[in-house]
């Protein structure tokens, strides 16, 4: 049977499809998909554009196995000696290679989860502000004005987390400096009145 294997690997900023066109007997094709398929496993999703492509490969060799499969037996004593097919894909350690995808998209959950805009990050002057923790080891959320959730508003916000910077306000009382991993600021609190 005449049938389409295809790879793909991926580099960074690269790619290389894969593509072996032959008649296939039914061992010959199966050994082909495996191969052919863990290798994209380990080697697809090294780039950006890969990421997307190597589905779509391995989608394309679910479909020539489909085909192949259906083909009978190699008969003994034909012409040729049929390929040993060789563990299947679920028994290979290339099957490894799923979990960088897979890890990949849990990571874009996890953030998009996570970043809910109600952190102090996301604190502008006017807003109001809960903390949860203690005044030692503060944990503030944003939260309605209007809401019996509220405890400080913030009456300033800079981009530095020098003390001090908070004493050029009349109106605050306590100060809460945060630094990430690429930004720091200081919001300076008043607290409201019940």
């Amino acid at each position: 049977m005449n049938a389409t294997v295809r790879g793909h690997q991926g580099f960074l900023v690269m790619m290389r499809f894969l593509r072996l066109h032959g008649p296939f007997c039914r061992d010959c094709g199966t050994a082909t998909v495996r191969r052919m398929t863990a290798n994209s496993l380990w080697q697809g999703w090294w780039g950006i554009a890969s990421m997307a492509i190597n589905p779509f490969t391995m989608l394309l060799n679910l479909l020539a196995w489909l085909e192949i499969r259906r083909l009978p037996a190699p008969v003994p004593g034909a012409p040729g000696t049929p390929m040993p097919t060789g563990r299947p894909l679920y028994r290979r350690p290339q099957i490894l290679g799923l979990l960088l995808p897979l890890a990949v998209a849990g990571l874009l959950v996890y953030g998009a989860l996570q970043d809910t805009g109600t952190g102090p990050e996301h604190a502008s002057v006017g807003d109001c502000v809960r903390n949860h923790g203690t005044l030692s080891s503060p944990d503030l959320s944003v939260v309605d004005c209007g809401g019996p959730d509220a405890e400080f508003r913030v009456v300033g916000r800079f981009p530095t987390t020098t003390a001090g910077v908070c004493d050029l306000l009349p109106a605050s009382q306590l100060d809460y400096r945060a630094r990430q991993i690429s930004t720091a600021y200081t919001l300076c609190l008043a607290r409201l009145t019940p």
